[in-house]
C-alpha cells in the first residue's frame, strides 16, 4: 500500500486518484503507524515551500525515518521541493534535507511562473522513466526549482530558457518538479514505474 502524506497542501486527492485509475491501493494519511508499514510515500503538494513545510509539521519526522529505512518516496512538486536542504521562497525555509540541495526562483529570462507543457529529457538509469524512451512532455506549474548540489544524485532536465531540474533520483529517493496526475499516459507511466519500485 502507497500512502500519500495527508497535509491538506493542494493536490492529494487529484494524486490519489491517479494511483487508484492505475490500480494501485493507497490511502491519504500522516498517522505514523501508516506511514511506517506503507510499501511507499507520496509528497505531494501545490503551495509556498514554507507554508508546505510548516504545514507538514510533525508527519516530517515519520516520513524522514520511513526514507532512512529504505522505503521509496515520490516528492510531487512543492512535495519534490521540500526533499531538499533549504529554500528561499519568501525568505530561507529548512526543508527535509534528504538530498543536498537549494531551491531558488526560476530565472526570469522567460514568464514565471513556468506553467503548461513543457519537454523533459530522460536519462537512462532513472528508474521513474523506465520505457518512456529519451524525452517526453510533461506538465508544469512552479516559479521555484531545485539546484541539486548532491554528487548521489541523478537528475532530468527541462529547458525553459535556462535548464530547470524537472526530477531527481537518489537511491530511493524520488521527486518530480512537474505534475505526473497531470501528464497524461506518460505522467500515468511514471506513477506505474514508482508502483513498481514500491513493490520490489
Amino acid at each position: 500500500m502507497i500512502v500519500v502524506i495527508d497535509y491538506s497542501v493542494g493536490n492529494v486527492e487529484s494524486v490519489c486518484n491517479a494511483f487508484r485509475h492505475i490500480g494501485c491501493q493507497v490511502e491519504l494519511s500522516r498517522d505514523p503507524a501508516q506511514i511506517a508499514k506503507a510499501t511507499g510515500l507520496v509528497l505531494p503538494g501545490v503551495a509556498a515551500f514554507g507554508y508546505a513545510m510548516e504545514a507538514l509539521g510533525d508527519a516530517a519526522e515519520p516520513v524522514k525515518k520511513a526514507v532512512a529505512g529504505g522505503m521509496p518516496i515520490l516528492g510531487i512538486c512543492v512535495g519534490h521541493q521540500l526533499l531538499f536542504d533549504e529554500s528561499t521562497e519568501y525568505g530561507p525555509h529548512k526543508g527535509l534535507g534528504l538530498i543536498h540541495g537549494t531551491v531558488v526562483g526560476v530565472p526570469p529570462v522567460q514568464t514565471v511562473p513556468h506553467m503548461g507543457w513543457n519537454q523533459v529529457q530522460l536519462p537512462k538509469g532513472m528508474d521513474l522513466f523506465a520505457g518512456l524512451g529519451p524525452a517526453k512532455h510533461f506538465y508544469f506549474a512552479h516559479s521555484y526549482h531545485a539546484q541539486v548540489n548532491d554528487p548521489q544524485a541523478k537528475t532530468a532536465m527541462v529547458d525553459y530558457g535556462s535548464p530547470l531540474t524537472a526530477s531527481v533520483q537518489k537511491g530511493n529517493i524520488y521527486g518530480v518538479q512537474f505534475h505526473p496526475e497531470k501528464s497524461s499516459r506518460q505522467g500515468l507511466q511514471v506513477l506505474k514505474n514508482f508502483h513498481e519500485i514500491c513493490r520490489r
